[in-house]
């Protein structure tokens, strides 16, 4: 699925996987997210962490009448305020996505399938 953006020189073709690949990238830079999960169901319980090439499997992207709606799904550290830190990726997932595609994002649901140790060493 694509994404259409208009402009005065024709029309852009932007890749769902494309806004994908940003959103989860914005994600993982926020502090207290491990990485990303797959957003299909967990297997024995346990959430794969993603490598960054697979940042697509972990996002779900909507189009709905010009507006993008995303899906995250996250690992994040032990002892991190899990409510803050989501407020954060919501805020940071928005803002790159409006500021790269220049569509409005209407939600970003943040759904943690995870929470890991953080190697401190």
């Amino acid at each position: 699925m694509t994404i259409h953006i208009e402009s005065d020189l024709g029309r852009i073709d932007v890749s769902t996987d494309a806004i994908a690949q940003i959103a989860g990238t914005a994600a993982t830079e926020c502090y207290g997210v491990v990485g990303m999960a797959s957003n299909n169901q967990l297997k024995d319980g346990l959430a794969v962490i993603l490598r960054r090439e697979n940042f697509g499997k972990g996002v779900s992207i909507r189009n709905d009448h010009d507006v993008i709606d995303i899906d995250l799904y996250v690992v994040m550290g032990y002892g991190v305020k899990i409510s803050e830190v989501s407020l954060e990726i919501q805020k940071k997932v928005k803002y790159d996505v409006e500021q790269y595609f220049g569509k409005k994002v209407r939600t970003v649901n943040v759904y943690v399938q995870g929470v890991r140790v953080i190697d401190r060493n």
